[in-house]
Parts: C-alpha cells; sequence; structure tokens
C-alpha cells in the first residue's frame, strides 16, 4: 500500500501555490522556509512525483502539482470540518463558516442577518467574502469556502443546495410626464421595454443566468445596454435619465432607491422572481450546520422580508414606504 499523504504537507503545498514564494509560505503556515522546504520534499518522494521546480529566484508548481493543490484544498477543508464536528458535539453551531455571497444580495440582506445569527448561533462566526456567482462556485468545489449565498435558478452539478425565499423583479424608471402614454401605468408591459434605454448588469452576471421571461425580452431589445457592474450604479444611471433598469425586491426594500423620485413598477408577469437560497458541496461533513442555518435564515426571511407593494399607482420608490427589510 502507497504511503497516504501526511496532511501537514499538504497545507505546505498549498500554502505555497497561493504565496508563490518559500519564505512567505512559511510564514503564513508559521513554520521556518526550512521545514516548510523539507516538507515538500517529503510530499514528493510519497508520491513520486515533482510538485513544484525550484530557482534561487522563484519557484513554479509543476502541472502535477497544481492538480494535487485542487484536491488538496478538499481534503484540508474536510480535516477541518471533521475536527469541527468534535466541538459542534459540545455546542452546535460553532467555528468559522466562510460563505460567499452575490453583490445583489450581500448589502441589502447581511446587515440584518447577520445580527440575528449572531445571536442565535453566539459561537458561530461569518466570514464572508463577496464575489459573482461563477467565482464562488469555483472557489466552494476548491474548498476555499464552506457555503455560498446565492440567487437561482442556476446550475450546480454536485452540490446541495437550500432554498431560503423568493425575490421578484421590479421595472425601475424615471417618472413618466402626465400626458404619456404610460403615465396611468400600474404594471410594466413589453412596450415599455420596447421604448426605453435598458440599463441592465454585464452579461457575466448572474442576474442574465436566471431563466426569467422578462430578462430574456429585455436582453433581446435593441435598446439593452448591459454595461453597469453593481445595482448602484444602475440606479445612479436611471436617476440621470439614461434609462429604466430591473432591480430585485431584495434591494428595493433594503433602501437602494431612497432619496430618489424614480418609480417603481411591478412585471406583468409576476412569476418573474429569483430565489435565494445556499449552496454547499454534496457530503459535506458540515452539512447538517448549513441545514440548521438555512432553516433559520428562511424563518427570519419569512417573518421580516416583505414582498415590495406599491402604496399608491406608480408609487416614487425614494418616498418613505411601510414595508422595509428590518
Amino acid at each position: 500500500m502507497n504511503p497516504l499523504p501526511n496532511l501537514r504537507h499538504l497545507r505546505y503545498l498549498v500554502a505555497l501555490h497561493d504565496h508563490g514564494n518559500f519564505s512567505r509560505a512559511a510564514e503564513s503556515c508559521f513554520v521556518t522556509q526550512s521545514t516548510l522546504s523539507a516538507g515538500i520534499r517529503e510530499l514528493e518522494e510519497s508520491l513520486g512525483v515533482d510538485v513544484a521546480e525550484r530557482t534561487k529566484r522563484s519557484v513554479v508548481i509543476t502541472p502535477a502539482g497544481r492538480r494535487l493543490v485542487a484536491r488538496a484544498r478538499l481534503l484540508l477543508r474536510d480535516a477541518e470540518a471533521l475536527a469541527a464536528m468534535s466541538k459542534d458535539d459540545a455546542g452546535p453551531m460553532s467555528g468559522v463558516l466562510e460563505m460567499g455571497v452575490l453583490p445583489t444580495i450581500g448589502p441589502f440582506l447581511l446587515p440584518q442577518l447577520v445580527r440575528r445569527l449572531g445571536a442565535l448561533f453566539p459561537r458561530l462566526r461569518l466570514a464572508l467574502r463577496e464575489d459573482k456567482t461563477r467565482h464562488l462556485l469555483d472557489q466552494l468545489a476548491e474548498g476555499r469556502l464552506d457555503l455560498v449565498l446565492m440567487a437561482f435558478p442556476y446550475d450546480t452539478p454536485g452540490m446541495e443546495t437550500f432554498m431560503l425565499f423568493d425575490d421578484a423583479y421590479r421595472y425601475v424608471a424615471a417618472a413618466a410626464p402626465a400626458k404619456s402614454p404610460g403615465a396611468t401605468c400600474t404594471t410594466a408591459v413589453q412596450s415599455d421595454f420596447d421604448s426605453q434605454n435598458l440599463l441592465l448588469l454585464e452579461h457575466d452576471h448572474c442576474l442574465h443566468s436566471h431563466a426569467l421571461p422578462a430578462l430574456q425580452r429585455a436582453a433581446e431589445v435593441e435598446h439593452a445596454n448591459f454595461s453597469s457592474t453593481s445595482l448602484h450604479t444602475l440606479v445612479a444611471m436611471v436617476a440621470e435619465g439614461m434609462g429604466a433598469t430591473l432591480l430585485p425586491d431584495l434591494a428595493i426594500m433594503g433602501g437602494i432607491l431612497q432619496n430618489t423620485d424614480l418609480v417603481v413598477r411591478p412585471l406583468a408577469d409576476e412569476a418573474n422572481a429569483r430565489t435565494i437560497g445556499l449552496c454547499w458541496r454534496r457530503n459535506s461533513a458540515r452539512a447538517d450546520t448549513f441545514l440548521q442555518l438555512g432553516r433559520s435564515i428562511q424563518a427570519w426571511a419569512a417573518e421580516h422580508i416583505t414582498p415590495w407593494r406599491p402604496d399608491t399607482a406608480g408609487a416614487v420608490a425614494g418616498r418613505p414606504r411601510r414595508h422595509r427589510v428590518r
């Protein structure tokens, strides 16, 4: 039987890959450079493959080494989770949980939610990382993250998911002139998409990965403009009269339109909604923790997150509203 690789040596390899330098990698592992170098050599000897090419000035991870790094991250993450399980037996929902979150969710949900979770699970610490969906799922697959808070539908092969709540999209634009055809309309219809310069997030953003009829129509209209990297930028562009946009309830109820004179209108098809949910690696040792966390968020959302409803037809979004994310 071939000897199994040492977890400590695998940690050295991952650190060397991430830092590209023996000195910095050793510092991150709290060992001397000679200890880390010797560990890498022992790993190479036990596996029978070179993982790094060394020169006096640099180090290059070999293709075989890079493949090992990807697997090592998962092994180390699972080993850490197994160690945490013993702590969970004495006190469930404890330790550090590294969670990725979308920029279209985090700013509008996490400030309230983190306080709630902190009160429920004082021994659990969330380490948050914000990025686009594809990047977060890649990091999840590599073992860099434990969990991702994301929007669905989205293809997540090899992952487990837990749905939390629906988040509908709304049409947001400047108020129409009093005598225009759309001045008295309470619902956004196809003619609104056809007549306005529609401002949307970049093509690689998750909003365009959702199989939503309204977004598919919006992407096909002549005036569609995919240029913004954030919802806040979209709002600023619409407020300057550059067009209209689509925003999720979570952002609207989170106050993104406060101090503006923009008008929110529901889409004709009320089924146009994304679903906010959690995603983690299948067979993760911390699956029970994720499920308990998901159920807690789900219960909190049912009580505190109310879908946007206009106070009056064509309500001005920047005015005070009765319903807010609390």
